[in-house]
């Protein structure tokens, strides 16, 4: 399985993404999930994967592919929304071409978000459905997940805003990143994550996040402690939560 995660702020873009794949327990492998398209001073444009591998990686290498050619490529496209237009339209080729010689149980659906910014347009997130519609982020709905996302949710509706500094919302992405891992085996680590500051056109090299990583252990280490801190300091149950029925109950 899989868990990504990605953020559309007043000030810029965070992306994150875990990167098992499993076919199995007995089969687990690592796969980077997220993946990064631009010209340095032009445009950006990340894109996370989520569901079918073989999908997913179709998908990625034939807009690798057509970027230097005649046809419609993520270089070329004027706007972001054009750019998920052309992701959906590739990932819809791609199911298009497999699903007859692979007709029965294999399911070829895979999800994608896509996020980014072009010349002098705003920044923006989309997710891709295995359909191949999509929606966007808002201001009112800041962040986008894929996978797993269940777990890590509650860590983002509670503490991220649109008005999040990227600091804030990459601690808010590695702490739900940390409660998902926790309750699932299916996400693990690396992590690979990319902060991308507004309007500033740079393709940013990211940041993979190890087991041993340092900071990383340290606010586990913290959220874990606070969490217990405050609950120890929650007011204690009232005697009539754990009394029997009332005399008047059969």
């Amino acid at each position: 399985m899989t868990y990504c995660v990605a953020m559309h702020l007043a000030d810029g873009l965070v992306f994150m993404s875990d990167s098992r794949t499993n076919a199995g327990i007995d089969k687990i492998s690592t796969f980077r999930k997220l993946f990064t398209f631009g010209v340095p001073g032009e445009r950006l444009i990340v894109l996370q994967t989520a569901g079918n591998l073989a999908t997913s990686q179709s998908v990625i290498s034939l807009l690798q592919q057509r970027l230097g050619s005649e046809c419609a490529s993520l270089h070329q496209v004027a706007t972001l929304y054009d750019a998920t237009a052309l992701v959906a339209e590739t990932l819809r080729e791609v199911v298009a071409r497999d699903g007859a010689p692979l007709a029965g149980d294999t399911d070829l659906t895979c999800s994608f978000l896509i996020g980014g910014q072009i010349a002098d347009g705003p920044t923006g997130l989309y997710n891709i459905y295995p359909q191949g519609n999509f929606i966007q982020a808002t201001e009112d709905t800041p962040f986008l997940q894929l996978g797993e996302s269940k777990y890590g949710r509650s860590i983002l509706v509670r503490n991220l805003t649109y008005r999040s500094g990227l600091e804030e919302a990459l601690r808010c992405a590695l702490l739900s990143f940390d409660s998902t891992i926790r309750s699932n085996l299916s996400v693990s680590m690396p992590l690979d994550l990319l902060v991308y500051r507004r309007d500033s056109l740079a393709i940013p090299s990211g940041y993979r996040v190890a087991e041993d990583d340092p900071y990383f252990a340290s606010i586990r280490g913290q959220w874990s402690a606070g969490l217990k801190t405050l609950f120890d300091q929650l007011p204690q149950v009232p005697a009539a939560y754990t009394a029997g029925p009332s005399a008047g109950c059969r």
